[in-house]
């Protein structure tokens, strides 16, 4: 999901070195504007998290169920991607 954002934003020309910069940027740039939908945004912003939780939680672990679910998202968000660039 963060690839995709990236390459997104950088349709606009924008480039960003840490992934709240990028998930922000995406934010103002696509879901604030209905490029895409803020859906994607919020969900981009959830999977950050629970990556986080994933990588780096001691005495927090992300469910079988979870990752199902943010797996789903990123299929749902790079679709979206993906149509986004289609139509550039």
């Amino acid at each position: 999901m963060f690839y995709v954002a990236e390459a997104l934003l950088s349709t606009k020309g924008l480039s960003f070195s840490s992934h709240s910069a990028v998930i922000a940027a995406f934010g103002k740039e696509f879901a604030k504007t209905g490029l895409i939908s803020p859906e994607h945004h919020r969900h981009l912003k959830d999977a950050f998290e629970t990556r986080q939780i994933g990588d780096y939680g001691v005495e927090i672990s992300v469910s079988m169920n979870i990752a199902e679910e943010v797996l789903a998202w990123a299929r749902d968000f790079s679709m979206a991607g993906e149509t986004f660039l289609k139509g550039k």
